[in-house]
């Protein structure tokens, strides 16, 4: 049975031992970061060599999945066991990149794994201890799973339901860059036609955690209506903060929506369809 996949700052810190921690910190100076304080024993986890592959942006976007394989050999490098509860954190409250990194986990059927609700931040708040340098894992072989391919949905899954009314299509990106005000990392900008706006860094609040079940599921209702969530898509700019709106229903019950992980960097480049306002 899958576990909540949030967890408090303090039980996540009272779980040290046993445990493995996943430093997800993304961004300029976050390897940086790390070395110079997190979580002890906590291990680097880098979006763009860990969590990405290097392909033609055309052909998965601006951070494609890597290959399945890869990502079990490097879960084994990690030590992860499927008997192994993984705790993940980065510091914008999940969505840069310990969202990924729980998504891509659970894709592939671990069971015990959760996000802190709060990240560094409410760690540190709560004067967690900390080491410097880089930690080291007792490597394992690649993590047995019975998965052989990422349960993603692709770009002509997308154009076939995006003017279903009994599918929903969610942006998880900024609003100025939905509505196409705006684009500072993509060639095109703008929104694919159908798609709903709700942006990532909405489910927090302003202390950085996450709304309230009650407060997530109402704002979900709002869009979704009656399109039950597994006849759900999410997408981004490159497949990362979408996870945060997967994790966001899955911490309010709303379970098996699917995951566009071209999103519009992919998108954009195949030169199709795109809305605007």
């Amino acid at each position: 049975m899958n576990s909540p996949p949030l967890i408090a700052a303090s039980e996540a810190i009272s779980s040290r031992s046993g445990a493995v921690f996943l430093d997800a910190r993304a961004g300029p100076g976050a390897t940086e970061a790390y070395e110079t304080a997190h979580l002890p024993g906590a291990l680097r986890v880098d979006l763009q060599s860990d969590l990405s592959a290097r392909t033609d942006p055309a052909t998965g976007g601006r951070h494609p999945l890597p290959p399945l394989d890869l990502w079990l050999s490097r879960l084994g490098d990690w030590g992860v066991t499927p008997s192994h509860q993984v705790i993940l954190y980065d510091d914008a409250g999940g969505g840069m990149a310990a969202a990924r990194a729980w998504w891509m986990l659970r894709a592939i059927g671990h069971p015990r794994l959760a996000v802190v609700d709060g990240g560094w931040q409410a760690l540190r708040h709560l004067g967690a201890p900390t080491e410097a340098g880089i930690s080291r894992a007792s490597s394992v072989g690649p993590y047995p799973s019975n998965v052989d391919r990422w349960p993603t949905v692709d770009a002509g899954f997308v154009e076939r339901v995006r003017s279903d009314p009994s599918w929903r299509l969610i942006d998880a990106r900024a609003p100025e860059r939905y509505l196409g005000a705006t684009e500072p990392l993509d060639p095109v900008a703008g929104h694919i036609p159908g798609a709903c706006n709700l942006y990532w860094q909405s489910q927090l609040d302003s202390g950085g955690l996450f709304d309230s079940v009650d407060t997530l599921r109402a704002r979900f209702a709002k869009i979704l209506g009656d399109v039950p969530p597994e006849q759900v898509v999410c997408y981004c700019g490159s497949g990362v903060t979408a996870c945060h709106l997967l994790l966001a229903m899955e911490a309010c019950g709303l379970r098996g929506a699917q995951l566009y992980v071209g999103s519009w960097s992919e998108w954009c480049r195949q030169k199709r369809p795109g809305a605007s306002g």
